[in-house]
């Protein structure tokens, strides 16, 4: 994730720095939530779909909006496009896609079934959710660093007291530390989802 511009804007007050802190945080926080859901965890779930995007008449739309997806089995997940003359573009989508899955349709459904991942494509696939939700965290941490660089720059230009800092920036931290567990928990529950077979 890209950490977030640091806003140019002055704030008048540490309620001000807090609200546009949590408000960052929050992005961040739904960000991980919404990465993690496209990645596919060996059991059928339509989430890894939510980034796959489908050429509609030259317009690359999101497949939940051309279709309804359904999980009738653990294994398998259907596709129906509300358009037939779009089933092919679907499936070009997801056979072109970095999902490494095998659509087959027939004419009027398209049927995608999840391979049970190896141990290892699991282990790699928790490695690379680890790498992910380290770079949330660390946009946390920036979107602290930058809460606490304006309540400094408050205090400096005499609009707030020495203790408004004081009881700002402990606010900040247990902002960060409220955050950071957070994005553990959805993590770890996301690697657990991973590494069960």
């Amino acid at each position: 994730m890209k950490p977030e511009p640091t806003p140019s804007h002055t704030f008048a007050s540490v309620k001000d720095i807090e609200t546009n802190a949590k408000t960052r945080m929050e992005k961040a926080l739904a960000d991980l939530q919404n990465a993690l859901a496209a990645i596919r965890t060996g059991r059928a779930s339509v989430g890894i779909f939510d980034n796959l995007r489908v050429d509609y008449y030259g317009t690359p739309t999101p497949l939940n909006q051309l279709a309804n997806l359904h999980v009738p089995e653990p294994q398998l997940i259907t596709i129906q496009p509300w358009d037939a003359s779009t089933i092919n573009a679907i499936e070009k989508a997801i056979q072109t896609s970095e999902l490494g899955l095998n659509p087959a349709n027939d004419g009027k459904v398209i049927r995608v079934p999840i391979p049970a991942l190896t141990e290892e494509r699991r282990k790699e696939i928790a490695k690379r959710i680890q790498h992910i939700a380290e770079d949330h965290r660390v946009a946390v941490r920036n979107v602290r660093r930058d809460c606490n660089d304006h309540m400094k720059k408050l205090l400096k230009d005499k609009v707030i007291s020495e203790d408004d800092e004081r009881r700002g920036l402990e606010e900040s931290q247990k902002m960060t530390d409220g955050y950071i567990a957070k994005i553990d928990a959805t993590f770890k529950a996301k690697e657990k989802e991973i590494l069960t077979v």
